[in-house]
């Protein structure tokens, strides 16, 4: 008895520590999930409509209260339909998103290797769409391609995408450092705003984005521009210096990581 009394007034002691570090812990991790799921405007939408509630309660305005009330069921119902896209997304991190899952799972040297890969297809004119896993599951991607699970290398990105295989129509997959999978189809963004000039890729990419926390590496086989998808954006031309950054604070890569792999080429010009 004795025990459990003396368990009883620690929790007691440590419970409004706990109570804020779980309160903190979720609006944190709920920040970030409405912003990478563009879930704004759904917030948007929940403020204005509380703020009208509360100007109507607040100046007792008894009609529209009357209103707001008979129509609330109804109101729950349009919400649901109208934002359903945003509210696929939030479910969806929310069902897939290992948040307790430890990061540095890629190394320098894998992301050297990539970029060199894509400098090569670049200059070849060859197109290239480079995925690598976050946090999200890619299981369903990984699923409808080819299963490789090779090690990460320069060479062997370049021998798949730089001649007309089976595979080099599709994208690769990568998780820490392994190519699990080329081939892959990727669900293609349904946005209006995208430039004409994108091709498949640049829409398959973003589409990935937009689903998923991936970060999608693409070379227009047009152009032979660089660019990266991630978090329902796309950043177009973008040089291998700025790609690399990108990627090292993308996927928690530590600086004191040891490098491989060749030189960048820095002389690309950016957006």
């Amino acid at each position: 008895m004795v025990v459990f009394e003396k368990i009883s007034v620690i929790y007691n002691f440590a419970r409004p520590v706990l109570d804020i570090a779980f309160l903190t812990f979720i609006i944190y991790k709920g920040y970030g999930l409405i912003v990478k799921t563009q879930g704004a405007e759904i917030l948007k939408a929940v403020i204005m409509t509380a703020i009208a509630y509360g100007l109507a309660l607040f100046l007792n305005l008894q009609t529209v209260l009357w209103i707001f009330n008979m129509l609330a069921p109804g109101f729950l119902i349009a919400f649901a339909i109208v934002f359903q896209p945003e509210l696929r997304k939030i479910f969806l991190h929310l069902g897939q998103t290992a948040w307790l899952k430890p990061g540095d799972r890629y190394k320098k040297g894998y992301v050297e290797g990539i970029i060199i890969a894509a400098e090569v297809l670049s200059e070849q004119k060859r197109g290239m769409l480079c995925v690598l896993e976050r946090s999200i599951s890619l299981r369903e991607i990984i699923d409808g391609g080819t299963k490789l699970n090779a090690d990460i290398s320069s060479g062997l990105i370049v021998s798949i995408f730089g001649s007309d295989t089976p595979l080099h129509d599709g994208a690769i997959v990568l998780q820490s450092g392994k190519i699990v999978a080329a081939g892959c189809f990727l669900p293609l963004s349904e946005r209006q705003d995208i430039k004409k000039s994108f091709g498949t890729r640049h829409r398959a990419a973003l589409g990935l984005a937009e689903k998923t926390d991936a970060v999608t590496l693409i070379v227009s086989e047009e152009t032979g521009a660089l660019s990266l998808a991630y978090d329902s954006k796309l950043f177009y031309d973008l040089d291998t210096k700025t790609i690399s950054k990108m990627l090292e604070q993308l996927l928690r890569i530590k600086a004191e990581a040891t490098s491989q792999g060749g030189t960048l080429n820095e002389n690309a010009s950016a957006d």
